[in-house]
């Protein structure tokens, strides 16, 4: 794909998918010194997540005009004391040089829902599977706060075809070979096996693209 220059557009992000966006900034594709990541977990407490985004937006629009916001939509924002409220909403009270990337979690950032139907078949062989982002390994305490073993019980061994991490950046191979013991604590606190799956960060590229190219 024809690379287009972020250098005039900051990045506000949630702190889960700064392994890739770092990763991008140190591939040069990524070209901005703008960088602005929330806190890692925060759908748990919506609350608090919109109160971050906002003030990093406002941080960032004092930077420069242009903001592309790296949340999902769907499933990052809940708010059931003000169901009408979305994701979207808070993006759109930003101003119309702020624009969010289109996907409904952190997952569907990088594969799309065939992909991950088409992953799950070949290592699972279409048993139900929990895609996670290196994100998810790295910020474990935080994506999970308040999770305890009865949680994880409740949620985790459905997923019968195991665990698989959507890697783009050879993130767990370096895991599992430098902490050994934590992938394995973190496999039997999830009571399922986990691996990584290669893939390649182009549908992410793509996507802050197409929003880059309707900001300009």
């Amino acid at each position: 794909m024809k690379h287009l220059s972020f250098s005039n557009t900051a990045i506000v992000a949630c702190g889960t998918m700064s392994p890739e966006l770092n990763f991008l900034r140190e591939q040069g594709f990524l070209d901005t010194s703008h960088l602005f990541y929330t806190t890692p977990g925060l759908h748990q407490d919506i609350g608090e997540l919109e109160n971050q985004l906002v003030k990093f937006i406002e941080k960032a629009k004092m930077q420069l005009e242009d903001v592309i916001v790296v949340y999902g939509g769907k499933y990052c924002y809940v708010n059931p004391d003000n169901p009408t409220r979305l994701m979207q909403t808070i993006i759109e009270d930003q101003g119309l040089h702020v624009r969010r990337i289109e996907a409904t979690h952190c997952m569907g950032m990088l594969a799309s829902d065939e992909e991950m139907q088409r992953i799950a078949q070949e290592v699972a062989g279409g048993e139900p599977v929990w895609f996670m982002t290196p994100g998810w390994v790295k910020y474990r305490t935080q994506v999970f706060k308040g999770w305890d073993k009865g949680t994880a019980n409740e949620n985790f061994p459905r997923h019968t075809g195991g665990a698989v991490v959507l890697d783009g950046i050879g993130y767990l191979d370096k895991y599992m070979e430098e902490k050994p013991e934590d992938f394995l604590e973190y496999c039997d606190w999830m009571g399922i096996p986990m691996q990584g799956y290669p893939i390649s960060l182009d549908r992410f590229k793509g996507l802050l693209t197409d929003q880059l190219k309707k900001l300009k």
